[in-house]
């Protein structure tokens, strides 16, 4: 399965994956609008942390077991078995964020129900699309070569 991996030395910390991201999940799917909307689902779904000397954007890391998926105490977190892709029914989510205690890699990010990167659909992601330096790569193995 492919999956977004940061490449800390690259990341430059200008948060342009962070704007693509809500951006793409927005309803309007414009970069100005997008920030304007109101929703549950209007927010990025991954996190750049550090300063302008080391930072990292994380995001899900689609596990191959996800705690995630287990500590979900009303379903709302599952796994594709076809996929693999780790994603929240947030018809389901009632915003406990179980998800978000258990998750090794902290990509779970709180709002009123759990949000988390859905790959954006299985093409490239938004976020490694938009990145300027290329500090996020989609890949099977981590773009290492």
């Amino acid at each position: 399965m492919k999956k977004v991996f940061a490449k800390e030395e690259l990341c430059i910390n200008c948060r342009l994956c962070e704007v693509y991201c809500k951006t793409n999940h927005s309803m309007s799917k414009d970069i100005v609008k997008a920030y304007k909307e109101t929703g549950k689902a209007v927010s990025n779904r991954v996190k750049v942390y550090g300063d302008k000397f080391v930072s990292v954007a994380v995001n899900c890391r689609h596990c191959d077991d996800p705690a995630c998926v287990k500590a979900c105490i009303t379903g709302a977190m599952t796994k594709d078995s076809k996929t693999g892709i780790v994603s929240v029914n947030e018809d389901k989510c009632i915003g406990c964020m179980t998800c978000l205690a258990v998750c090794p890699v902290g990509c779970i990010l709180p709002g009123e129900i759990a949000l988390k990167c859905d790959l954006c659909g299985g093409d490239e992601p938004a976020c490694v699309k938009n990145c300027p330096n290329g500090a996020l790569v989609y890949a099977e193995d981590g773009g290492a070569k």
